[in-house]
């Protein structure tokens, strides 16, 4: 999910496994992201989801998708397809996140009206909409936790659950907010809120992450609600499900596959 909180991306905030967790006093801002970063994941995963956008008139739009992804040295690999409406249907979308800071991470969109694939690179594409919702290429990628300062400002309970609440400033001036505030539950090292600040320094997004249950060992977010101040607009994703540890052969994460559909 590394994270915008640590690398955060819709596949990996959705899983998280609990870790033991002793001696908070002595945790740092930068420790607890690097843990909540370093949670296993599984090495793969399948994923069955529902979009919803919801406009400033109340208006909801419905989407269905599914999304692969795996883990390999140094980077991650997803892909995700819209399976419906038939508006969008066999759009696909391609991610190589890096785990290395000075790497770029690589990103691609297909559209099938057109027959044509998008590379997503640049700044100001970055800051772009993924496909009418409230995530931006940005946040459908990784953030290395070493791209940002991380300090510890105090602790709070959100839902019950007793969280780490950690503010991350980054360090180069491009990346497109000017700090992500993270809750960090203290007992599985997962974000269930994440607070976006625009450049400016105004709130512009609120993620609520939630209906947190174990799948097949594995802590897994089944809702995240994002939350558009500022276009007064709203993301919800539900998670139908998930399996872990699926085969996937690496040939799935490439443009070729991307331009063929799963």
């Amino acid at each position: 999910m590394k994270t915008q909180i640590s690398k955060l991306t819709i596949m990996t905030l959705i899983v998280a496994i609990v870790i033991p967790v002793t001696g908070f006093a002595q945790l740092t801002g930068q420790q607890i992201m690097q843990k909540a970063d370093d949670v296993d994941k599984g090495k793969s995963r399948k994923t069955e989801m529902k979009m919803k956008l919801i406009n400033k008139r109340g208006a909801e739009r419905e989407r269905v998708l599914t999304s692969k992804s795996a883990d390999y040295e140094n980077v991650t690999k997803s892909i995700m397809f819209f399976n419906a409406p038939a508006d969008v249907k066999g759009t696909g979308f391609l991610t190589w996140d890096n785990d290395v800071s000075s790497k770029d991470d690589d990103r691609w969109l297909y559209m099938p009206a057109m027959k044509k694939t998008r590379r997503i690179s640049g700044s100001s594409a970055k800051k772009e909409y993924f496909m009418g919702s409230d995530f931006t290429y940005e946040d459908m990628g990784n953030r290395n936790v070493n791209d940002d300062t991380h300090k510890l400002l105090r602790e709070e309970v959100v839902d019950g659950q007793k969280c780490w609440v950690i503010e991350s400033k980054p360090k180069n001036s491009d990346h497109i907010y000017s700090k992500v505030i993270s809750w960090i539950r203290q007992d599985a090292y997962v974000a269930t809120k994440v607070e976006f600040y625009d450049k400016m320094g105004s709130l512009q997004k609120t993620l609520m992450v939630s209906e947190i249950k174990k799948v097949d060992g594995f802590w897994t977010s089944h809702k995240m609600h994002m939350m558009n101040h500022q276009r007064n607009h709203q993301t919800i994703i539900t998670i139908n499900s998930i399996e872990y540890n699926i085969d996937v052969d690496e040939t799935t994460f490439t443009v070729n596959a991307l331009e063929k559909g799963m």
